[in-house]
């Protein structure tokens, strides 16, 4: 008697274990999953499929179109993000970004005041000026309207905040 009553008892919890870790329903394939509710005081970016991003410099606050590709997808997981911005060629604002993101470059030919891109793969460039250029850039997107960027960025480094709206 003892025996079988040696054999039960890790057959017993085993069985209890594997019920403990089954999950209720399994979520079908074509069925997208469902994200973690998270604290909206820990995740201040409540939706990450925006593409209309809020750009502040000092008391100017413009808005920008975002594009839709990779690139813009691994950014919008940094934002909201504050940059101390880098003057360069009295023409763009630029900061290197912790970590790279996607790229996918090309060269525009023509830099449009507003756009807003990446060089290489974590430089983020702000533009204020309209001029040729020969190089490539990821575009992630261009500011709707951007008079007065140029006055609001001024001529040295400045501190640019990026979010979601």
């Amino acid at each position: 008697m003892k025996r079988t009553q040696l054999f039960l008892l890790p057959f017993l919890v085993f069985i209890m274990g594997s019920m403990a870790c089954k999950t209720d329903s399994p979520i079908p394939a074509d069925q997208p999953s469902m994200p973690n509710p998270v604290s909206p005081d820990l995740n201040p970016v409540t939706d990450s499929s925006s593409n209309r991003l809020r750009i502040r410099v000092g008391s100017s606050t413009f808005t920008a179109t975002l594009l839709s590709n990779p690139t813009v997808t691994a950014f919008k997981t940094r934002l909201p993000l504050t940059l101390s911005m880098k003057e360069l060629n009295g023409n763009e604002k630029f900061a290197d970004l912790s970590n790279s993101l996607p790229t996918n470059a090309t060269n525009p030919g023509t830099i449009q005041a507003g756009d807003l891109t990446l060089y290489g793969a974590n430089t983020l460039v702000l533009f204020y000026e309209s001029f040729r250029t020969s190089y490539s850039y990821t575009k992630l997107g261009r500011i709707d309207n951007p008079s007065g960027l140029a006055a609001a960025l001024g001529s040295g480094n400045v501190t640019v905040s990026f979010a979601l709206e």
